[in-house]
This record gives structure tokens, C-alpha cells and sequence, in this order.
């Protein structure tokens, strides 16, 4: 009988440069995380009313320094924002989307737009425009009870230990940030092999 799926929850935030670092360094490794029968639950959280970040503000140069020391050392590309982006809108439509079809579309579309295509996703009409590249219809989605359930969810997680994204949660063990691909696979076989572990029968 085949081991049973293992989730592991990653919570993100769309305004994080190390977020869609994160995302392609798994991307990547998406094929050896199968093997080990292991999902990853993408979960939205708006990390700014966690820190208290400024929405807008402009980046720091020794933030963006480090930002820029991670890609070189994962190989990855971006287009680093020179703001900290308002993404509660975006994230609210990912909240809305759990679950269904174009939930992971959403994610791939947002991060593009941003990181690669260099688009200031809070100007006017921007997630309207992204909507409609994938065919959503944003009319149906309650983005008012979307942004309520994304203020629950960010306090649920700060309630759970997280104060940074990305951040896996590996049962109740928060571990932040993105590391090269040979750690993020130990840790991944690790907590597998610790779950999957024959458990003592009773005497």
C-alpha cells in the first residue's frame, strides 16, 4: 500500500521577493517532492499587518542587497520591486481561489506580473487585467469577505508562530526563508521518513 500524502503548509506573502524566489527554487524540485508524496498548501497571509511594514515603502538597500545575495546563491532571476507592494487585493483573489482550478494559475500569474514582467500590480485596473488573462471572473468572487478571511488567516498565523514568509510549517515547527535545493530536500525527506516511522505497538 503506498505511504499516504504528507501536506506541508507555505506561507506567503505576494509582496516578498524570497516568496517567488521560493516558488521557483520548488518549482524545480517539484518532481523529487512528489516522489516523496509530499504537497505543498500555498497559504496567503498579508505579512505587513504582521511586521507592521509600511505598505509603499521604499526598499531598503541593505534589504535589497540580500535579496540579491539569495538569487545569486539559488539561481534565480527577478526583478526585485523598489516598494513594498500592497498585495492584499492579490492575496484576497488567492483566498477566494483555494481549492480550485486556477488557484495555483493565480500564484504563477501575480509572481510574473511582478518579478518578471516588473508590473506595479496596485495600479489602476492591474488585478482586473490579470483576472482576465485567466478568464476570472473577479464579479463572483466576495473580495470584501476575501479581505476579512485573509485578516483572520494573517492572525491565525501569527498566532501559530509565523512572523516571516516564506515559511513552512512542518506540524507545529515554523521554518523560515528558502534554501538551496539539497537542504530544502533533507528537510523534506527528514520530516517524511519522521511522519512515516513505524510507531511502537503497545506492550
Amino acid at each position: 500500500m503506498p505511504d499516504r500524502c504528507l501536506t506541508i503548509p507555505v506561507y506567503y506573502d505576494f509582496a516578498a521577493t524570497l516568496c517567488y524566489v521560493a516558488h521557483r527554487v520548488l518549482a524545480r524540485l517539484d518532481p523529487q517532492i512528489r516522489d516523496l508524496q509530499i504537497s505543498l498548501d500555498w497559504r496567503p497571509i498579508d505579512l505587513t499587518s504582521i511586521t507592521g511594514w509600511r505598505r509603499g515603502a521604499r526598499l531598503q538597500e541593505g534589504a535589497r542587497q540580500n535579496i540579491l545575495r539569495v538569487m545569486r546563491d539559488l539561481d534565480v532571476e527577478a526583478a526585485i520591486p523598489a516598494r513594498w507592494t500592497d498585495s492584499r487585493a492579490a492575496l484576497a483573489v488567492a483566498l477566494a481561489l483555494r481549492g480550485s482550478p486556477s488557484e495555483i494559475a493565480w500564484r504563477e500569474r501575480v509572481w510574473s506580473a511582478i518579478f518578471e514582467e516588473g508590473r506595479v500590480i496596485t495600479g489602476e485596473g492591474e488585478i482586473e487585467r490579470l483576472a482576465r488573462d485567466l478568464r476570472i471572473d473577479l464579479q463572483s468572487i466576495d473580495q470584501a469577505g476575501a479581505q476579512r478571511q485573509l485578516a483572520r488567516v494573517t492572525r491565525d498565523a501569527l498566532g501559530a508562530g509565523i512572523n516571516g514568509v516564506p515559511t513552512f510549517m512542518f506540524d507545529n515547527w515554523p521554518v523560515g526563508g528558502i534554501q538551496e535545493d539539497r537542504t530544502m530536500l533533507t528537510l523534506f525527506q527528514r520530516y517524511a521518513r519522521k511522519k512515516r516511522e513505524p510507531r511502537g505497538q503497545p506492550e
